[in-house]
């Protein structure tokens, strides 16, 4: 083998070393997403978003892995947090709402606040601690759980 084909080699194993640790770092984050004063978007109430609590909007494909894991996770805070709730959505399905809310992978998890305006998106399987933290400042606090 000549000098040109392990350069070559060695920078085409760097260059996919680098994306494998980007993309592991990256997926399952939790971004947010700009609060704006668009009205809810009208394909969240027909996949199931009731306003009044923070929902955790799911979309899954049968064959993903990643996507079960993340079923479980979404499902424990949900059951575990006041105020929170599942719901998941088959991409495959609902082809219309993977266009209409601009899902691009499964899973896609958006967080929807108790107004039905999307607050956070996470594209690929968060952790349990993700989701909580990006779910906690949506939830109302004791003194305003008090005053309602």
């Amino acid at each position: 083998m000549d000098m040109t084909g392990l350069i070559v080699g060695g920078v085409a194993l760097l260059a996919a070393s680098a994306y494998g640790l980007v993309h592991r770092r990256r997926a399952g984050r939790v971004r947010a997403v700009p609060a704006t004063a668009d009205p809810v978007h009208p394909l969240l109430a027909e996949l199931g978003v009731e306003q009044g609590e923070v929902t955790l909007l799911q979309f899954s494909s049968a064959f993903c892995a990643p996507c079960r894991t993340t079923r479980v996770v979404c499902a424990e805070v949900a059951r575990t947090t006041p105020g929170v709730a599942h719901v998941e959505v088959d991409a495959e399905s609902r082809l219309d709402a993977v266009r209409g809310l601009d899902i691009w992978k499964t899973p896609t998890v958006l967080i929807v606040d108790a107004d039905g305006r999307i607050a956070g998106r996470a594209q690929g399987a968060p952790t349990r601690a993700q989701v909580l933290a990006a779910v906690a400042p949506l939830l109302p606090t004791p003194a305003e759980k008090n005053s309602a």
